[in-house]
């Protein structure tokens, strides 16, 4: 039997978000996470993005399992994608199954999942792989990252992860149990690089606390807080500070009321009943008496923080007097949208606090000083940065030669180049596909970098479109060229542009030629050029009658 096992990065490497990592033994197939990735501001009309994982495909028989180390989307968020083609066990901490739980039930594939709980401190074998699950600290309760044992040797996998003393939970990341792996010889360490540029110790989740306190005091108005639907800790800070001073709390959109109630109902939100009210019932109290928190932290136009920024959401409007608190750290390609749209709300006369004015947020990534302890900690024999774009990976990566790893026993990959472990040391293996698959509404995959830049094109430079009608036995032109243009000129210099284009069109029908359309194309684009140095897109239909 080979001794080798090939870890085969499928997302997160070379990016932040859709997270997705497989390891493959012996024909056995262990898969850690399946997240999505936000758009980039150039992906006109995309919902999220998901990990190409073709390299599953037709081996559901070899995937022994799928492991989520926790419950934000970067790392769920591909999940309905992934069990509809390749079924297999799901193993989560209680939390993160809740919040897998809550997504599948929304796509309706609640019966198809086969979910199976652990805890923090447990081993499980899982086919060839011996999994032992020790806590981290993150950004949401029930993180854990993951010791995997085989016979090719022991990788740790932290996850994401903060060293943190004091957690909102009380539960800080489990140094014994690092600890006791590095004392057994760790031949490599996958470790999140997300801040890997940011110099020292993130803050301890605790300084938000008298942060919501200050905000929820002064606020002559409603307080609208923004942040992910599964920061569930963030949940439960908001709602502390609500209770200390005697606001009412409702929680705003599908995903966050089902988060919600999910995670009260495990008993990992604590929110007193006489606190808690629907929306509808806190739109009916003074304002001074209500805290509401949504989604929209990341300015995303069909959110409800997006929706109330450009005047266009259903339930409630802005009002002059409301606080909106943007509790999250700008997604990297967000930092525009988000700019956008507090600008727009500042317009409303709202009062608009983000992380630069005041501890509304703390990362949940460990920074240089914690990534360093950490490597230090587990000491491992090779080192692999993950979760990254490939500056972060890189500067990870420097950072294990400070502390003292030899730069030959590192190893920074992007998607699809898989890394193998055998006797004791790491190769690269074979290069398999790693883009991106594009989500669309009920499109998986179908729309292609093609149509992407084509959508950027429209969006640059407009269109143009020339409808002919002509006699299919004479090629006579049966009526004037009609021409539609959207996004390109005003109406105004239409008015002046479109005759003079009817006529060159005209007059290249006239002239006859072997390919009509093309030639009737080319002059459009280039009369469209020199008179407006712009290149839309143009169109030639032809109806023949």
């Amino acid at each position: 039997m080979s001794q080798k096992l090939k870890i085969i990065p499928l997302g997160g490497l070379g990016e932040v978000g859709k997270n997705m990592m497989a390891y493959e033994f012996d024909n056995k197939i262990l898969v850690v996470d399946a997240g999505l990735m936000f758009p980039e501001n150039d992906m006109i009309g995309v919902d999220y993005i998901i990990p190409d994982f073709e390299y599953l495909a037709g081996k559901g028989d070899q995937v022994v399992g799928l492991i989520i180390t926790h419950g934000h989307e970067d790392h769920i968020g591909a999940i309905q994608h992934v069990i509809s083609q390749v079924p297999a066990p799901i193993f989560g901490t209680q939390l993160t199954l809740g919040l897998v739980e809550v997504k599948l039930a929304r796509n309706g594939l609640s019966s198809k999942a086969n979910l199976r709980r652990i805890n923090a401190g447990e081993t499980v074998q899982i086919g060839p792989f011996k999994v032992e699950f020790f806590h981290v600290c993150h950004s949401i309760p029930d993180a854990v990252g993951l010791g995997i044992t085989t016979p090719a040797g022991l990788v740790v996998h932290t996850g994401d992860f903060k060293l943190d003393h004091t957690p909102v939970d009380n539960w800080p990341t489990d140094y014994t149990k690092l600890a006791e792996l590095s004392s057994r010889g760790v031949d490599l360490l996958l470790s999140d690089s997300t801040n890997a540029e940011r110099p020292g110790w993130t803050p301890s989740e605790r300084v938000i606390g008298p942060a919501f306190d200050d905000v929820i005091k002064n606020a002559p108005g409603r307080v609208i807080i923004a942040t992910f639907a599964s920061l569930i800790s963030r949940m439960q800070q908001v709602a502390d500070a609500a209770v200390r001073h005697r606001r009412k709390l409702a929680f705003v959109g599908t995903s966050m009321v089902d988060n919600a109630k999910m995670a009260r109902k495990l008993g990992y939100l604590i929110v007193p009943d006489d606190t808690l009210v629907t929306v509808e019932a806190a739109l009916h109290l003074p304002p001074e008496q209500v805290v509401l928190m949504c989604t929209g932290s990341q300015g995303e136009p069909s959110s409800i923080i997006g929706r109330l920024s450009a005047g266009t959401n259903r339930q409630f409007d802005l009002m002059p007097l409301d606080t909106v608190v943007l509790s999250s750290h700008p997604i990297p390609g967000n930092e525009e949208t988000i700019s956008k749209t507090i600008n727009r709300m500042l317009r409303l006369n709202a009062n608009v606090i983000y992380d630069n004015l005041a501890p509304v947020h703390v990362s949940g990534h460990a920074s240089q000083e914690e990534q360093k302890l950490m490597l230090n900690l587990v000491r491992p024999r090779h080192f692999m940065p993950i979760h990254g774009e490939l500056r972060q990976l890189k500067r990870h990566a420097w950072l294990a030669e400070q502390v003292g790893i030899p730069p030959e026993k590192i190893i920074v990959v992007e998607n699809g180049q898989i890394v193998e472990l055998e006797n004791g040391e790491i190769s690269l293996g074979e290069r398999i596909p790693g883009g991106y698959v594009i989500v669309e509404g009920s499109s998986i995959g179908e729309a292609d970098p093609e149509v992407m830049r084509e959508r950027e094109q429209l969006a640059r430079s407009g269109i143009f479109v020339v409808n002919l009608s002509m006699d299919k036995y004479t090629s006579r032109l049966l009526d004037n060229p009609e021409i539609i243009t959207r996004g390109f000129v005003s109406t105004e210099d239409a008015e002046t542009l479109v005759p003079a284009v009817r006529k060159r069109v005209v007059d290249v029908i006239h002239n006859g030629g072997l390919d009509m359309q093309k030639d009737i194309v080319d002059v459009v684009r280039t009369f469209l050029y020199n008179e407006t140095r712009r290149k839309p897109m143009v169109f030639v239909t032809l109806t023949k009658v």
